[in-house]
């Protein structure tokens, strides 16, 4: 099989181009050249847009004895997760890049020309697996583990996919790596938003939206207790850096239950508040299961997994909580599994528009 083997200059997406040399395969590797200028984005070992990745990634294709290239795909990176971004923050929804790069870039705008190249497939070094009937499923390193921001993915693109590092956990990887000689054996992980330099979110999104006033108000009285610069830099579930001028009654801490860009509102109040028990979402993936289905749902990349009834009809989702989770938020990406001794299959997934308390959930 002819496969391109996308490469970032990590650990992991070397040991998953050399995997795929190893079992027979034509592969050939590519490094996403995403930056429109690189210096503004990380240095060092902190991100996925740097020089030294695309250095390293080469290094690594020479090891393995693979040809290699650098595809320059900044505009459609900077349009689709950068711009995506601060548009979602500014309707007060939180996104979550990563999931917004593996579907518009690494497995739309990459496997559309790899295809029109004549390859049959992409590789990558994400953690997860894909069975014998090609349903995707978590890593055996559930720690690693990155299905929730795959299950974006349309069966099509899942067929043409390669995960070559879902049966290894991250440590094997590493000293796979230090094995066949590869230099990134003993680099680290990257972490935050690769495309944010120093790490401040909230600064970034201020030089991209500019001061914005507004209040924040207590959602149980509608008390005035503060103010904000900018609506877009709080996040639901949020519990440090609200700056409230009148403190609660109890004594309690307050954290953000919703930000309405309408109003320019941020909503605060006691955790209790934060419960939930029925969450909506579109844009939905599903993989044919017929609805509604018993399962499990995960609300954040990392996050907590909840049992679950889930229904899908349309466009529309809906998962009805077994328990309360907290901190939902609307922009995030809602993923079904289906729990099985093999490891858990995802069923779909779709994107979180809204939230209900516990008590509608049995309504």
């Amino acid at each position: 099989m002819r496969v391109l083997a996308a490469m970032s200059g990590g650990v992991d997406s070397a040991v998953a181009a050399a995997r795929a040399h190893d079992a027979g395969h034509d592969v050939t590797g590519v490094h996403l050249a995403l930056a429109r200028n690189p210096q503004t984005y990380r240095t060092g070992a902190r991100g996925c847009c740097t020089l030294e990745d695309s250095r390293d990634a080469r290094r690594a294709a020479d090891v393995i004895g693979i040809p290699f290239y650098v595809w320059d795909m900044a505009d459609q990176f900077h349009a689709n997760v950068v711009d995506d971004f601060v548009a979602e923050y500014a309707a007060g929804r939180t996104p979550n890049p990563c999931l917004r790069c593996n579907e518009k870039i690494k497995f739309e705008a990459v496997l559309d020309r790899a295809v029109a190249l004549g390859f049959d497939a992409v590789v990558t070094g994400h953690h997860a697996r894909l069975d014998g009937e090609g349903r995707l499923r978590r890593s055996v390193d559930e720690g690693k583990d990155q299905s929730y921001v795959l299950a974006v993915l349309t069966q099509g693109q899942l067929d043409r996919a390669v995960f070559p590092l879902g049966d290894s956990t991250k440590a094997q990887v590493r000293e796979e790596a230090a094995a066949r000689g590869l230099a990134v054996a003993d680099k680290p992980d990257s972490h935050d938003i690769c495309f944010i330099a120093d790490g401040d979110t909230k600064g970034f999104l201020q030089r991209q939206l500019g001061d914005a006033p507004g209040d924040i108000v207590d959602g149980r009285t509608g008390e005035r207790l503060g103010s904000h610069n900018g609506a877009y830099g709080y996040t639901i579930g949020q519990r440090k850096g609200l700056d409230l001028r009148v403190p609660a009654a109890d004594g309690r801490p307050r954290y953000v239950l919703s930000i309405t860009p309408v109003t320019n509102t941020v909503t605060v109040g006691p955790r209790e508040d934060l419960e939930v028990g029925v969450v909506t979402a579109s844009k939905v993936i599903w993989h044919g299961t017929s609805t509604p289905v018993e399962c499990e749902v995960q609300l954040r990349a990392h996050g907590e997994v909840y049992p679950a009834t889930v229904t899908v009809e349309g466009d529309t989702l809906t998962a009805r909580l077994a328990s309360p989770a907290r901190g939902v938020a609307a922009g995030q990406a809602i993923v079904a599994y289906q729990r099985s001794d093999e490891g858990d299959v995802v069923l779909g997934s779709a994107t979180i528009t809204a939230s209900a308390p516990l008590l509608a959930a049995h309504a």
